[in-house]
């Protein structure tokens, strides 16, 4: 199915990038984000009017409503909204500044929501549309050293499970779309660090140790572009969908855990309840 019309936050670098010149590529148009306009300069100059630029800060919920205005103005319609812009923040809990975590959630929790309340009008209006949110294998399992960009995206899954039921009816899909390691610079320029704390030397040295083995065969962000298209072409497209093989062993470990964790409490919740 050719001929959609995509609107992609974070579309500078990594899954956003790759995923608009995916589109484009197959005669689609997309209207593509970025705090700099200047680094999409080159998918212009390829593909012309069938990509529209917009400067934005997601942070910003006026620019973010008036941004998807111009989309909508600009190619008629909506079909395909995907919130991606954010970052990771790493730091141990108590090492969190209050700037660090109210960046952490203003960008990954409120960006796409922000978005998202923008689009909306227009996708009920012609009663069709995909919401596709950016989450995480760290929206729905823990590690150390990432609590705030946990705490983002487990905000993120929740609102957007919520949203699935609330708009199903008007004929849009909501699916959130969970990565684990891929080469897309998260951990790289584009995140940030708190300052450590000496107490947690020897933790921050084996959060890094497990980090590196679990990102040691990272994806490959450019082929996800094809998995990307298989959920915006789906009749029944997913609430939720894994992007890389590593993220499914993760949660199902967890999942399996939580469950034997919760029967084995059951007598208490019993007892609470009186």
């Amino acid at each position: 199915m050719a001929g959609k019309t995509w609107f992609i936050t974070g579309a500078s670098r990594g899954f956003g990038r790759e995923w608009t010149i995916a589109a484009l590529e197959r005669g689609d148009r997309v209207a593509a984000t970025a705090r700099d306009t200047a680094t999409l300069d080159d998918v212009a100059a390829k593909y012309g009017d069938a990509l529209l630029p917009i400067k934005l800060d997601v942070t910003d919920r006026e620019a973010d409503f008036a941004a998807v205005k111009q989309a909508h103005e600009h190619f008629g319609r909506l079909d395909v909204v995907v919130n991606n812009a954010g970052y990771g923040q790493f730091g141990f809990i108590e090492e969190l500044s209050e700037a660090d975590a109210r960046d952490q959630i203003e960008t990954n929790v409120f960006g796409a929501l922000w978005v998202t309340q923008a689009a909306l009008p227009f996708l009920r209006e012609q009663r069709s549309g995909h919401i596709i949110q950016v989450s995480s294998i760290g929206g729905i399992t823990a590690f150390q050293n990432v609590g705030i960009y946990h705490a983002s995206k487990w905000a993120l899954e929740g609102f957007s499970q919520s949203l699935a039921q609330e708009v199903a009816s008007f004929g849009i899909h909501v699916t959130l779309i969970e990565p684990g390691g891929f080469s897309t610079d998260w951990a790289g320029s584009s995140a940030r660090r708190a300052t450590p704390l000496p107490a947690y030397a020897e933790a921050h040295a084996e959060a890094d140790r497990i980090r590196g083995q679990r990102s040691a065969d990272p994806g490959d962000p450019n082929a996800s572009a094809a998995a990307i298209l298989k959920v915006v072409d789906a009749e029944k497209p997913p609430l939720r969908v894994f992007f890389g093989s590593l993220p499914f062993s993760l949660a199902k470990a967890d999942y399996e855990s939580r469950l034997a964790n919760w029967e084995q409490w059951q007598p208490v919740a019993e007892l609470a309840q009186g």
